[in-house]
């Protein structure tokens, strides 16, 4: 894929791991087992092919009204996903980042997510941001909360400066959405940085979602006539 048409920074709305248990006649944490493990070919594919960031939402702030024991379910899936794979990411140059408010998550999910950011830090062929605990109205607030903290002059605020205070500081916008499970919607998913994304909407639940599906993904966004209000 030539480098003038790659999408720079994919992000995905990993949707369908409950739907996929309940058509089965499965746990809905069988569900969630199954979208952890799609969660690692599809990561390799984008490095692959030169994806530089890959944003994966994996639990949102409005996910804490689900049952108490899937939450905490979900929490300990996601706990033993990063500390089985830390190792396997690092050989492959993948950077961890977590995007989202991680101070609100259990102690034991944090001191994963914090380890695998500090044993990742050096990889340079692709970031991996965890979308924990995230919601994209959430993340303006804390961004302008950060620039309040700063006192900053609300004349010189610009979108570039307000830009330096989101989670996903330094990073490029998102080029291309990839929501599953056949919803049409963003779902308060990275609403600053997605402004010009391109959508793309599978009607395949997450956990039948394949590194072949994502290449599908990644041919259709080349073949779109990107023109950015032109």
């Amino acid at each position: 894929m030539p480098d003038e048409v790659r999408p720079r920074h994919v992000a995905i709305i990993a949707d369908g791991n409950r739907r996929w248990a309940r058509e089965r006649g499965l746990p809905v944490l069988a569900g969630h087992i199954q979208g952890i493990e799609a969660i690692r070919p599809v990561v390799r594919r984008a490095r692959d092919r030169g994806v530089e960031t890959l944003s994966v939402y994996t639990f949102s702030t409005e996910n804490w009204s689900r049952p108490d024991d899937e939450v905490s379910g979900l929490f300990g899936l996601i706990d033993g996903a990063v500390r089985q794979h830390t190792d396997a990411l690092i050989t492959e140059g993948v950077r961890v980042r977590v995007i989202g408010r991680l101070h609100e998550a259990p102690s034991d999910v944090q001191r994963s997510i914090r380890s695998a950011e500090e044993r990742t830090g050096h990889g340079s062929r692709m970031t991996l941001n965890i979308c924990f605990n995230y919601s994209g109205r959430a993340e303006i607030v804390d961004a302008a909360r950060a620039l309040l903290a700063a006192r900053a002059d609300a004349n010189g605020i610009t979108e570039e400066h307000f830009a330096e205070h989101l989670y996903t500081s330094g990073q490029p916008d998102v080029d291309v959405i990839i929501r599953t499970g056949g919803d049409l919607r963003t779902s308060n998913f990275l609403l600053w940085q997605a402004a010009y994304a391109e959508l793309i909407f599978s009607p395949k639940f997450w956990p039948d979602f394949t590194d072949e599906d994502f290449d599908a993904a990644l041919a259709e966004y080349v073949r779109r006539d990107r023109r950015f209000g032109g």
